[in-house]
């Protein structure tokens, strides 16, 4: 299945039902007064989270989307059937705008969160709401309200507790698959991982981290370079990021604040998350070698890991929950532990 994580669709809300025009027509009531019933309402648009959905894919295959419209009133004094609102399913961490103007018009996060996005037209007035003491008559009646139309983008960015940010290679996606039940392609060869992958490390005592594999970040990603900044989105709302350092890197410490630089020039807030540094590969040093050390001052971790030998994965685990869950979790700069594995 394909990772769509935007989509532009054209969304129209029902017009109301007209207001109708009728007398009442009895035997033996020669005068019958005005009985026009009101116009039902039009249905509205909404979008509404579906635990069922990951993607926006659905939305690739049909762009226009349009709510019932509302029945005309009757005589009798019989209101018009409202029209059925329209329900669209969109996965957990949807932002909705309008095309036209860049406005977000809301954000749905979790199951259940919902959002109108059109509204119905209000159906139409009957003569008999009309009619008066003076006006006893009334021939007016009003047609229904159009419903709203617009074009709406809909982006997904998915919810998770730690993104993991690497080079191609860096071993973000066997770390994932090793962690949790993720299945992610892995290879021997750059920019494996062409969409974001989701998956939940279990700890012990039930608990639990949600992890996202985020596609390879290259030098010159924030313009457009590789895969470009587009899946960097993803980690925005991520609640920490752990920033994947293969050990044999050439140069680890550049791999490292090449990484930070392109976060930062992303958007400072990205930047700005609190992070943890993840020393890849260390089952591909020669024996009795030293593990490269990092300076990151900022950084509230320093773990180092082999995803293949499965060597300081519940370390690493046990030092991504309790960053995630510190106290004060949205601001930088702690101090530095290191929990260096071999």
């Amino acid at each position: 299945m394909s990772f769509i994580d935007r989509a532009v669709i054209e969304v129209t809300a029902g017009a109301g039902g007209s207001g109708a025009m009728s007398f009442r027509r009895e035997k033996f009531v020669p005068k019958g007064g005005p009985d026009g019933g009101d116009g039902g309402r039009g249905g509205s648009v909404y979008v509404k989270v579906s635990p069922h959905l990951s993607t926006l894919l659905d939305y690739t295959y049909r762009a226009q989307w349009k709510a019932e419209v509302g029945r005309h009133g009757q005589g009798s004094n019989k209101t018009g059937k409202s029209g059925e609102d329209l329900w669209l399913p969109v996965p957990p961490g949807t932002i909705v705008s309008d095309a036209a103007t860049g406005d977000q018009l809301g954000e749905v996060l979790v199951v259940g969160d919902e959002l109108i996005i059109a509204q119905g037209g209000r159906g139409g007035r009957g003569n008999a709401r009309f009619a008066t003491a003076t006006h006893q008559a009334p021939r007016e009646w009003q047609p229904g309200e159009r419903g709203e139309h617009r074009r709406v983008e809909l982006v997904l960015k998915l919810i998770a507790d730690v993104g993991l940010l690497g080079e191609p290679n860096a071993g973000k996606s066997t770390l994932l698959a090793v962690i949790s039940e993720a299945r992610p392609k892995i290879a021997d060869y750059p920019f494996t991982t062409l969409v974001p992958h989701l998956g939940v490390a279990s700890l012990s005592q039930s608990r639990t981290l949600v992890v996202a594999d985020i596609p390879g970040i290259i030098e010159g990603a924030h313009a457009g370079k590789g895969l470009g900044d587009r899946f960097l989105q993803h980690v925005e709302r991520t609640r920490m990021i752990a920033y994947l350092v293969p050990v044999d890197a050439p140069d680890p410490q550049a791999v490292y604040e090449l990484l930070r630089s392109e976060a930062r020039q992303y958007g400072e807030e990205l930047a700005n998350k609190p992070h943890i540094v993840v020393l890849t590969k260390t089952d591909l040093l020669p024996e009795e070698s030293a593990t490269p050390s990092i300076e990151a001052p900022a950084a509230r971790a320093v773990v180092a890991i082999s995803s293949v030998a499965h060597r300081g994965l519940d370390e690493l685990k046990e030092t991504l929950w309790r960053s995630v869950h510190a106290s004060g979790a949205g601001e930088g700069g702690e101090a530095q532990a290191q929990a260096v594995v071999r």
